[in-house]
């Protein structure tokens, strides 16, 4: 990959890409708040993956009792989950239409996830790639690793690929993601065309701990009576996306609990929603809903009981 630019030309970069506002915002928060244990932005009180010095407890516990092996291959083994879509107002033209949908990737946290989440969505058929952020592993520090980690991934996407960030992920990345072909939608929307219908994917900035989303801004051109599928790192946002007349909103964030008891109930939530939006489909006050359990891991390299995933969303008309 080329070098990255100085801090002052990325600055220039992403002013012109999302706005002086916006920007000076988000730096801002992620220089005051992004290692926060306690308190911070974000809609919880605790936020363990800022809690460093417990990883290596949690990795000598799993020693212990014998399940990290278990555990580590568990996180390797990606499975290729079919979530069947029905929406009344689907323009026929769309009938069918499928969104591969790829959350908390997290690539950086082993030399080796790369090439297994480029194993598990390689070949697969669908019309565009959505990906609901958390590209690095940390919340803080060098985020050039992530990037070129997904660097490797990419070319087993198919395009168009679209974006948001999570609360792992920096504003200074969005210039290397749209250089690997992810547009990033901050706070925006776009059309999708097929067959001359169009139907609108909205996505916001990180809703969960820097609490950067707009979704008037990003809804603002939408159509009243277009279909529109909501991109969001997490679930959290689900009231508003409802009474904003969202059709179906994907996310991710909550790893679906990552270390769960056997029938997968997590031990961990990282998240302030209902346990029924923290994995898989739902539904709430219209709004269709899916929650990734991610195709990554954050904390520890581990999965118990709670497989990792990759999506395919298939659209249809009906209710």
């Amino acid at each position: 990959m080329d070098s990255p630019p100085s801090e002052q030309a990325l600055y220039r970069l992403l002013e012109a890409r999302v706005g002086r506002t916006h920007l000076n915002q988000r730096l801002g928060m992620e220089r005051d708040f992004e290692q926060r244990v306690f308190g911070g932005l974000g809609r919880n009180f605790f936020h363990l993956e800022n809690w460093y010095s417990i990883h290596a407890w949690i990795r000598h516990a799993l020693r212990l009792v014998g399940l990290h092996r278990r555990g580590r291959r568990n996180a390797r083994n990606i499975c290729v989950f079919k979530n069947e879509v029905y929406l009344p107002n689907l323009p026929a033209e769309f009938e069918g239409f499928t969104l591969l949908h790829l959350s908390d990737l997290h690539l950086d946290m082993s030399p080796d996830l790369p090439e297994v989440l480029s194993a598990a969505v390689k070949g697969l058929d669908y019309e565009a790639c959505v990906l609901t952020g958390d590209f690095r592993a940390r919340t803080f520090g060098p985020w050039q690793p992530a990037v070129e980690a997904l660097a490797k991934v990419v070319p087993y996407l198919k395009v168009p690929r679209y974006g948001v960030l999570g609360n792992h992920d920096t504003i200074r990345m969005v210039p290397g993601l749209e250089a690997l072909g992810i547009r990033v939608l901050m706070n925006e929307a776009v059309p999708l065309v097929r067959g001359g219908a169009k139907i609108y994917l909205c996505g916001i900035d990180d809703p969960h701990y820097y609490r950067a989303d707009n979704l008037e801004k990003a809804l603002a051109g939408v159509p009243e009576e277009a279909v529109t599928i909501l991109l969001s790192h997490s679930p959290e946002i689900y009231r508003h996306a409802a009474y904003a007349k969202c059709d179906l909103l994907l996310c991710g964030h909550t790893h679906g609990g990552q270390i769960c008891l056997p029938g997968g109930l997590p031990i961990w939530r990282n998240v302030a929603a209902p346990f029924a939006l923290c994995a898989g489909p739902w539904r709430y006050a219209g709004l269709k809903g899916y929650t990734s359990r991610g195709c990554g891991v954050s904390v520890v390299d581990v999965r118990l009981n709670c497989p990792a995933e990759v999506t395919l969303h298939v659209l249809h008309r009906g209710q």
